[in-house]
Order: C-alpha cells, then sequence, then structure tokens
C-alpha cells in the first residue's frame, strides 16, 4: 500500500504537504544562526551592547514569570541592536527544538530559542530583504495563528469523486463536519492514515481538495515531527518520522495550532528560571 500523504514517487514514503528526506524543510531556510561562538566583547560596541541585550532579556524574563498559554504574546524588537548585541543575543537564547515558515505578502522565519515560549521572528519581504526582527514570548507566534486564520478557506468544498477512489469521500467528509463544528478550546480531532488505507486516486484527489496552506514547520526532539497547515481553515498535516526519516505515524489534525508546536504552561515558568541563570551567567 501506497503511503496515503505522498507527493510523488520516492524512497521514502513521505507526506503530501512537505518533500522527502532529502527535500528542504526548515533547517534550510536560511534563518539566523541561533548560537554564534563568537568573542561577543570583541566586536565594535559590544559593550554598550551588553546592557542593551541584558535590559531586553531581563523584560523577557519578566514577561515569562507571569505568562500562561492562552495570553496575548508581548513582543520586544530588537531590529535597532547593533552586530555585537544580535550576536550575543543569539549566543544567549540559542536554539531550541522547533523552526517555522510563514508565507504571505512576507515572509516570517521563526526559531525557538532554548526556552520554551521565547521566539526568534525575523520578517523578510518578498525579495528577500529583511525588514523586521523581534522576539517573541507566546505559546506560539502570534503570526502563525493569523495565517492559520486569514490565508485559509474557511468551507471545505468537495468535488465529485473521481473514477476508481476508495477511501477519500470518508476522509473529506469527516473533515467537513469536523472543522464546520470546531470551536477554539476544543481540543485538536485527529485522523490517522493508518485506519484509512488509500491509493493514488484518493491521495491526488485529497491534494487537490485541501491543497497547501502557508506555515510549515519541524520540530525535532527524541524524532521529528513535521507539520503543515493546508489551504483548509483548521486543517493540519501532522507527521512523525524516525531516526531514518521514516514516516511512523501520518495524520490530519482540525483544530488549533498542533501541540507539538506549542508551548505549554509550565513551560514558561521554567523558561523564566533558566533565563535568569542565563543572565546570571552572561552579565554578572
Amino acid at each position: 500500500m501506497r503511503h496515503p500523504m505522498k507527493w510523488e514517487d520516492e524512497e521514502q514514503p513521505t507526506g503530501v504537504f512537505l518533500g522527502g528526506p532529502s527535500a528542504e524543510t526548515v533547517d534550510l531556510f536560511q534563518m539566523p544562526p541561533a548560537v554564534r561562538r563568537v568573542d561577543r566583547l570583541t566586536l565594535p560596541g559590544a559593550a554598550a551592547g551588553l546592557q542593551e541585550v541584558a535590559s531586553l532579556l531581563e523584560q523577557v524574563r519578566e514577561a515569562l514569570a507571569g505568562f500562561s498559554a492562552g495570553a496575548e504574546p508581548a513582543l520586544f524588537p530588537v531590529g535597532h541592536l547593533g552586530e555585537a548585541a544580535l550576536a550575543l543575543l543569539d549566543d544567549a537564547l540559542g536554539e531550541g527544538e522547533v523552526g517555522m515558515i510563514v508565507a504571505g505578502a512576507a515572509e516570517y522565519q521563526i526559531q525557538e530559542s532554548v526556552l520554551p515560549g521565547v521566539w526568534r521572528v525575523k520578517t523578510f519581504e518578498q525579495a528577500g530583504k529583511p525588514i523586521g526582527d523581534h522576539v517573541e514570548v507566546a505559546e506560539v507566534p502570534s503570526v502563525v495563528r493569523a495565517a492559520a486564520t486569514a490565508a485559509t478557506r474557511p468551507e471545505l468544498v468537495i468535488g465529485d469523486p473521481p473514477a476508481g477512489c476508495m477511501n477519500v469521500m470518508p476522509v473529506l467528509a469527516e473533515l467537513r463536519a469536523r472543522t464546520a463544528a470546531y470551536h477554539p478550546g476544543q481540543p485538536n480531532h485527529v485522523i490517522s492514515f493508518t485506519l484509512f488505507p488509500m491509493n493514488e486516486v484518493d491521495m491526488g484527489f485529497l491534494k487537490r481538495t485541501l491543497n497547501l496552506g502557508p506555515v510549515q514547520a519541524v520540530s525535532r526532539g527524541y524524532g521529528t515531527c513535521r507539520v503543515t497547515l493546508t489551504g483548509q481553515r483548521h486543517v493540519w498535516s501532522v507527521q512523525y518520522l524516525n531516526a531514518m526519516d521514516t514516516i511512523i505515524l501520518d495524520t490530519l489534525e482540525v483544530g488549533d495550532v498542533p501541540v507539538s508546536l506549542r508551548a505549554a504552561d509550565e513551560d514558561f515558568q521554567d523558561s523564566a528560571e533558566r533565563l535568569g541563570e542565563i543572565l546570571e551567567a552572561y552579565f554578572q
């Protein structure tokens, strides 16, 4: 049985919404190097940058200490910082497990820091020129949820079933019913393709009906989780891979941003304490 969420013939099973093991994913999106091992005190302006970054990170720590999932994100612009300060900020925040791209009129490149709930968000115009840079304390960066609503279709339109289809119509019918009934705050509903074997006709029709959305993400922990927003509001492709980059669980989720991309309540307090330790190590 061919893998249900596969774009084209490849040696490894791959999903509809992201490429295969050799494809460019979030790792290759030219994000800012989050851990740049530089002698931060040798760069021009390092002394002034030290104080700027210390002040910024103290504000981030204060935001984390009182934060909870679902709260309004706290944004801290950093585009005004000089080279030395930005290098120091990158060094202090490090690089966490989650990276995302949000496409649209502008492109947002997002990297989680080593502190869950603290995100670095860079904005580029379509020509590639950087036009924004900020640190954000949030369950998930605000631009992700904004794109998930503004850049997707609210209603699922299903065409006539193609000749030779097997299971795609029940899948699409369930998706339409679940998306119509979804309300914020409900747990995500998961459809596993283990329970819905799909042939080539099914796969092609599913892809054409859902299409690609503006958000792609990768979360790397003990394994890899690839997440893509489809063109249908509240419908996400979520795929779990083993160490060999083979998909071991392929699902669609109906609901909010999948939990594999979101910081949890306990993360914010833990990150506040850890950031306090970073401040002490770097600036005292």
